[in-house]
């Protein structure tokens, strides 16, 4: 009988794990972040630095102190390449976190925030100082790549019965 109840409980464990190996990416990936911004807070100096004291400025070092682990090369405004899409040579230009990782990296902890019990009011990731920064971000690698940012356009979308007649031929005119 104990054989039957340690098999269950065998079971029981390899499906917990299973479930949980299962989390989206998305899900793992705000989990991460949001251990390494407490890591991050943890190892101020000279004094560590409480979630609940936590504000805008100290998300702000935070993607600052990323940069010098990023792989987007970002030329500088009198680098020979500034504005070239694809650079023909090296430069020594600074390596920078990318705009997009960084806006996703925001999204996530501003998710984060709130599931662990941090109130809307008070995230620190919503801030508007985090918002213009991102845009600063975006702006200057954009210029510096030589890529403008284009905003997507919303598609909107016409309802198929307003299109289609009695018949099912469509209202639409034809080119």
């Amino acid at each position: 009988m104990s054989t039957d109840l340690g098999k269950e409980s065998d079971e029981g464990s390899s499906m917990a794990t299973r479930s949980s190996s299962v989390l989206s990416r998305y899900v793992s990936q705000k989990r991460r972040d949001w251990n390494t911004f407490g890591q991050y807070l943890k190892n101020q100096r000279p004094i560590p630095i409480a979630m609940s004291h936590c504000n805008y400025n100290h998300v702000l070092e935070f993607l600052r102190y990323l940069d010098q682990f990023g792989k987007t090369k970002v030329h500088a405004q009198g680098c020979v390449f500034f504005g070239l899409p694809e650079p023909p040579g090296p430069c020594t230009c600074p390596l920078k976190q990318a705009w997009g990782s960084l806006d996703a990296l925001i999204g996530r902890l501003r998710a984060a925030y709130e599931e662990n019990g941090g109130l809307p009011e008070t995230n620190p990731f919503a801030s508007g100082a985090i918002r213009v920064y991102l845009r600063e971000v975006r702006d200057s690698q954009s210029k510096a790549r030589g890529i403008p940012y284009k905003k997507k356009k919303k598609i909107k979308r016409i309802s198929m019965a307003n299109d289609q007649d009695d018949h099912g031929a469509s209202k639409l005119p034809m080119k």
